[in-house]
C-alpha cells in the first residue's frame, strides 16, 4: 500500500488546480462586460475603421467605439487569426465569414444607442466589441 504523507497529498491537489486553471482564457461570462476597455471617442467623425483581427488575431480594435448618430463603421480585416464576421447581438447587421487581409464591411448607425457585436467563430475567446451610439 502507498502512503504519502500530507504534504504530498497537498503538493498534489496543487499541481491539480493549476493545470486546471491553465486552459481558462479569460473570457467574459455572458452579461459581464469588459471594464478595460475603454471607449474610444470616434465623435464627430463620419466614418470609423475597426479593425477586424487585432491584438494577435481575435480582437477589434477598438474594442469600444463611441460615434455620432450617422456615422459609418468601417470593420477591415487584418488577414491574421483565420476566418472572421461581424454580428450584432440583435440582428442588425451581418458580414459574410471573411479571411482576407483588408477585406471590408459596413454599416451606417442611425440611432442612438449601444449595439453590441461578436465574430461568431471567436466569440468563445471573448471577441466581441460595442459601438455607443451618442447625440452630441
Amino acid at each position: 500500500m502507498n502512503v504519502r504523507t500530507r504534504r504530498e497529498l497537498l503538493a498534489a491537489a496543487g499541481s491539480v488546480a493549476a493545470a486546471g486553471l491553465s486552459g481558462c482564457t479569460g473570457a467574459l461570462l455572458p452579461g459581464e462586460e469588459d471594464e478595460d476597455a475603454e471607449p474610444v471617442d470616434r465623435t464627430g467623425e463620419e466614418t470609423v475603421t475597426v479593425d477586424v483581427g487585432a491584438d494577435g488575431g481575435f480582437a477589434f480594435a477598438p474594442a469600444v467605439v463611441r460615434v455620432d448618430p450617422g456615422t459609418t463603421v468601417v470593420w477591415e480585416w487584418t488577414g491574421v487569426g483565420g476566418s472572421h464576421d461581424v454580428v450584432a447581438g440583435d440582428g442588425a447587421f451581418e458580414s459574410d465569414l471573411v479571411a482576407e487581409e483588408g477585406a471590408t464591411f459596413e454599416h451606417a448607425f442611425t440611432e442612438p444607442g449601444t449595439y453590441e457585436y461578436v465574430c461568431t467563430p471567436h466569440q468563445t475567446r471573448d471577441m466581441k466589441g460595442t459601438v455607443e451610439v451618442v447625440e452630441g
